[in-house]
């Protein structure tokens, strides 16, 4: 595989699949293990490649390797299909080492499920095969310039016995390490597809110009298109999902939130280690060690308290997701797993902001030092949640509570 890490401008070179074939894991102890042992090698250097902008991509090719690529797509297609509840997990362990590895993937696992929602037989068995052979899902979804995050500019047209795709894309997570270029476009009848692009297709350039000030590995810059030719069956009629009731967003924000929570985790370890090992007690505690401040002591066990509800939550909406995946989905069904994720979502937003600010005012000072880079929690975590604003979970949950309104239907809830 091309190492494409210190390019500023992918264009013309492709990425291959694999040398190795990636790991097929067969259930979710494999899946948890396996996340831990990627935690251990990306926590190593993830302080470093922050600082100096260095892209992971040794750790996302681990990633893919050890099989954690593939490990929601469905039994029947050749994949583990874990729990919903592990593949949270899986996000949190290796986001607490490195938020920006969690996220790189994130997309991909929203587009398998979309996948699996409204493609043709025959295109779930190349997808899912291909990602099952260690090929990667890069995202081209949302556009800058555009009303909400549900207008789309990019155009798909037809050209003899194919598509020509034109537009430019923006927060395009993880198209730069992909194989496959996932590009939402509307077609000749206004209606959303997904088009996948295979990476070196010509007219496709992925430029490596994210600025963000946290979340600053993901590459989660530009795309641009013109005149990508798609072959027809690689394009995917996803408008077709609206058809019926989807946990479509449910899963999307699962792991969203999944991330949040990994990032808190690592924050308030972090925290722990910080005040154990190089903080000095305040004046007036009368003790020997920071660790032994009364105060101290108190705000890490609300910390920890927060995180674990955080936690409980998540495991929650794993597990509901977990029911109404396993029964004929109605809109009732959708709407508690939505509600059930969006109530996750609002306490793994809280946490993760607030223990990687809180974890300077326990730590003290010298904490701050650009050495130690333990700003990274804060950036990535107030970057990270900015995907979705967290008063409006607490509208749609009150609203379903109080009103029995059913959430709106799209991938932010």
């Amino acid at each position: 595989m091309s190492s494409l890490a210190d390019a500023t401008v992918q264009s013309d070179l492709d990425i291959a699949p694999l040398l190795l074939p990636a790991r097929v894991l067969r259930n979710d102890a494999q899946a948890l293990q396996a996340a831990h042992e990627l935690a251990a090698v990306a926590r190593q250097q993830a302080a470093r490649r922050d600082q100096q902008r260095k892209l992971p991509w040794a750790e996302i090719e681990h990633f893919t390797r050890s099989g954690l690529g593939s490990i929601a797509i469905p039994r029947e297609y050749g994949g583990p299909q874990v729990s919903f509840v592990t593949l949270a997990e899986v996000f949190a362990i290796i986001s607490a080492a490195d938020p920006a590895l969690g996220q790189i993937p994130q997309n991909q696992f929203g587009i398998l499920n979309l996948i699996l929602g409204s493609a043709t037989e025959r295109q779930k068995k190349q997808l899912f095969q291909s990602v099952l052979e260690g090929w990667r899902i890069g995202n081209a979804g949302p556009e800058r310039g555009t009303r909400n995050t549900l207008e789309l500019k990019a155009r798909i047209t037809a050209d003899g016995d194919g598509y020509l795709l034109n537009g430019q894309k923006f927060y395009s997570t993880g198209a730069l390490f992909a194989h496959w270029v996932a590009v939402k476009a509307l077609n000749d009848d206004g209606k959303q597809v997904l088009a996948f692009v295979r990476r070196g297709t010509p007219g496709l350039r992925i430029v490596d110009d994210w600025s963000g000030f946290g979340q600053r590995t993901t590459a989660s810059g530009t795309i641009l298109l013109n005149d990508v030719r798609v072959d027809a069956e690689l394009v995917v009629d996803t408008w077709r999902i609206n058809e019926s009731p989807t946990t479509q967003g449910a899963v999307s924000q699962l792991i969203q939130a999944a991330i949040d929570a990994g990032i808190a985790r690592g924050a308030i370890d972090d925290a722990i280690a910080f005040v154990r090992e190089r903080s000095r007690p305040w004046v007036d505690a009368n003790v020997e060690r920071a660790s032994d401040d009364l105060y101290v002591i108190a705000d890490i066990g609300k910390l920890k308290i927060e995180l674990h509800a955080a936690e409980a939550l998540l495991r929650k909406a794993g597990q509901v997701l977990d029911q109404v995946n396993g029964a004929p989905l109605t809109a009732e069904a959708a709407a508690r797993a939505s509600i059930a994720v969006a109530e996750a979502k609002v306490l793994t937003t809280e946490i993760s902001l607030l223990a990687s600010e809180k974890l300077f005012e326990l730590a003290g000072s010298r904490a701050t030092l650009a050495e130690f880079n333990l700003d990274r929690h804060w950036r990535n975590a107030r970057v990270h949640t900015l995907h979705d604003p967290v008063r409006w979970k607490y509208h749609a949950v009150g609203a379903y509570h109080l009103n029995g309104t059913l959430p709106a239907r799209h991938s932010w809830i």
